[in-house]
């Protein structure tokens, strides 16, 4: 049964439960980090097809993240918006090193 949130605050602390193991964290901060450069790629050459290529990197590392690392099934396939913000408040926080990379 999939589990309700009535708001990304209340999200997020379920998803960083979903993100214990750090390899899978880094798969994940890797992946964005490919994504953003994609996204950037699109823009300065004014294709769209990088946008489809970000994606698949940006979800391509987490799912391998997951699948092989976590053992556990993406947030994504039961709560997409709020899993898609949680990637990149948990990029951010990285980043910042709030949360341990």
């Amino acid at each position: 049964m999939t589990q309700r949130f009535s708001s990304f605050r209340e999200f997020y602390p379920f998803y960083l439960g979903e993100h214990r193991n750090r390899t899978c964290r880094r798969l994940h901060f890797i992946g964005s980090c490919v994504a953003l450069a994609l996204v950037a790629l699109a823009v300065v050459q004014g294709n769209p097809w990088w946008l489809l290529a970000a994606l698949a990197a940006g979800y391509g590392f987490a799912w391998v993240g997951h699948f092989f690392f976590e053992k556990n099934r993406p947030a994504t396939f039961r709560h997409p918006f709020y899993s898609f913000a949680g990637d990149w408040v948990m990029f951010k926080d990285i980043l910042s090193g709030k949360i341990r990379f």
